[in-house]
């Protein structure tokens, strides 16, 4: 059967699908993407807003690339088997039905089910000309010209870092099964800034990016060059697809899905959607020089990037970035008071973290931080126990949940010999990443908490040795941005967890006026001054409430 020319792009073939459908003409967004998909890069990924029809306009391309070569090999890998058995389901019918497909049917000889399925003029070969699969299923042995990733990311398998990981590793797979020359296409809507769509450009794949309406002057820097043209051409706030999203039906969307689910899925902006999700704002601390003794009497943030630290890396969101102090007011005098926190490990790979944080007039200053391998090992407790002692430690915290106290047990009589001091068990019971989270974002949010710089640099020098894709699940800064209340979150929050310790032990010391206390030190030191002064003028000093000759 020799094919119509104009068959050749994909968009007319559209055409001919969504007519057979009894759907309206495609949509201009629709023709784009169709554009896109057929012609784009040999790894790419589209991303458009919900209800675009990304499916469809999947199972068509498919259909029409064996239309095109009955003899590629096309592996569709979707979030679940469910799923994939309806994409391959919708594709065979499409095959069946369409009277100008007949040819493409399955013979009896060949392979025809729901899961793989061969096209009539495919030949043999050990691969079917369509297979269907789930991502958490065996792709490994499969061979494919083409690999369609169609909404490989939902909420199920990308919640937490540890499911986000699972999937950026099951996602190497598809180089394994493809053959020389062939394509890798993801399309999808990213759930969270951890999308394994914006980890993508890093593994050399080019993002196109198809919003429900134009994003505005400020929101098109999120988007960059990933932005589609025909999108970047509309003015601020003009809808992409006019015909089946107006304004009515948008804000009500918004309305239902709330303003962070909105951005997330319909603009696949997830700027607004980290705000909402992550609430622990690097931007917020202030960052500066510490000393162990001494600590100015107040400090007065600004969010001016004149402010900006420009010399020390940053690890959160786009944006971020670490701020000095507008200004220092009063006199550098001594902490009232310095704990040390530790939240103990076995020896897996956790660590046994902890964290140095001193109070004055309810600033809360953290001195050092970190995480050290090896558990309860001797080397261990002796570098806690000298950690302490340089940082004139007069407390120290540890989890209690940790062996039932053993932990404490063991670091006592090393703290005893190296550096004497209180220790304190804490137990906790409440969930860990809200009990971080309500602990550390009050005090955050007032600007109380002050960063060393020397701790934010040894944080990225611990873990300069590992792979880099675990390095910054290990550091501090980087487990402070990306905390939420969901349970497990996190691949690793030790040093967070320790962090959290500390701070809540002065929780109940932070309501203080800092102005007032400043006023009433000047008033002491003014009655010492004075009183100096008489002792020298009169000869006298002061004996209670009597003058007594010096």
């Amino acid at each position: 059967m020799e094919l119509d020319t104009r068959l050749q792009d994909f968009r007319n073939f559209l055409y001919v699908v969504w007519k057979h459908l009894g759907l309206p003409k495609p949509t201009g967004v629709q023709y784009d993407i169709a554009e896109y998909i057929q012609h784009g890069p040999r790894r790419s990924v589209v991303e458009a807003f919900r209800g675009v029809g990304k499916s469809y306009i999947t199972s068509a391309f498919v259909v029409h690339q064996l239309l095109l070569d009955p003899a590629k090999n096309i592996l569709v890998v979707s979030a679940s088997k469910q799923r994939a058995d309806d994409f391959s389901t919708f594709t065979l019918r499409l095959i069946e039905e369409i009277p100008m497909l007949a040819h493409l049917r399955p013979k009896e000889t060949q392979r025809y089910s729901k899961v793989a399925f061969d096209v009539g003029p495919a030949p043999a070969q050990h691969a079917p000309s369509v297979t269907s699969k789930g991502i958490t299923s065996q792709i490994t042995g499969s061979r494919a010209d083409i690999v369609i990733a169609d909404d490989v990311e939902v909420p199920n398998n990308s919640s937490t870092q540890p499911m986000r990981d699972k999937l950026a590793e099951s996602i190497k797979e598809f180089e394994a099964v493809l053959k020389p020359n062939g394509r890798i296409l993801f399309l999808g809507t990213p759930q969270t800034e951890q999308s394994i769509y914006n980890m993508l450009p890093e593994r050399g794949y080019s993002v196109r990016i198809w919003p429900v309406k134009a994003p505005g002057e400020k929101q098109r820097i999120n988007y960059g060059e990933r932005l589609a043209p025909s999108v970047a051409k509309l003015k601020a706030g003009e809808l992409v697809e006019p015909l089946r999203f107006d304004d009515t039906e948008l804000v009500e969307r918004e309305l239902s899905y709330g303003r962070s689910g909105f951005a997330l899925q319909y603009m696949l902006d997830t700027t607004l959607s980290d705000q909402d999700r992550y609430p622990l704002k690097i931007n917020e601390l202030i960052v500066m020089d510490c000393n162990v003794e001494l600590a100015p009497e107040k400090l007065v943030w600004a969010a001016d990037y004149a402010l900006a630290h420009k010399d020390l890396p940053c690890v959160g969101f786009n944006g971020d970035r670490y701020h000095r102090p507008m200004a220092v007011v009063g006199d550098w005098i001594a902490y009232t008071g310095s704990v040390m926190a530790i939240d103990p490990s076995g020896r897996g790979t956790d660590e046994t973290a902890y964290a140095v944080v001193k109070i004055l007039n309810g600033y809360l200053y953290v001195t050092d931080a970190g995480g050290l391998q090896g558990g309860y090992g001797a080397d261990v407790l002796e570098k806690l126990a000298n950690i302490a002692k340089a940082q004139k430690v007069n407390q120290v915290l540890v989890e209690e949940n940790f062996g039932n106290g053993m932990f404490t047990e063991l670091l006592r009589p090393v703290m005893t010999r190296v550096h004497p001091c209180a220790i304190e068990e804490v137990r906790h019971s409440i969930q860990k990443e809200k009990r971080i989270i309500d602990t550390l974002e009050p005090v955050m949010n007032q600007h109380k908490l002050i960063i060393d710089c020397g701790v934010i640099k040894k944080d990225m020098a611990s873990t300069k040795d590992m792979p880099v894709d675990k390095a910054l699940q290990y550091q501090l800064m980087y487990q402070i941005s990306r905390v939420t209340r969901s349970k497990g979150a996190l691949a690793h929050d030790d040093r967070l967890d320790a962090l959290s310790m500390g701070v809540a032990y002065w929780s109940e010391k932070m309501a203080q006026d800092v102005d007032k206390k400043i006023r009433e030190r000047k008033s002491e030191k003014f009655d010492l001054e004075l009183k100096k002064f008489m002792e020298s003028f009169t000869g006298r000093r002061e004996d209670g409430d009597r003058w007594m000759k010096t």
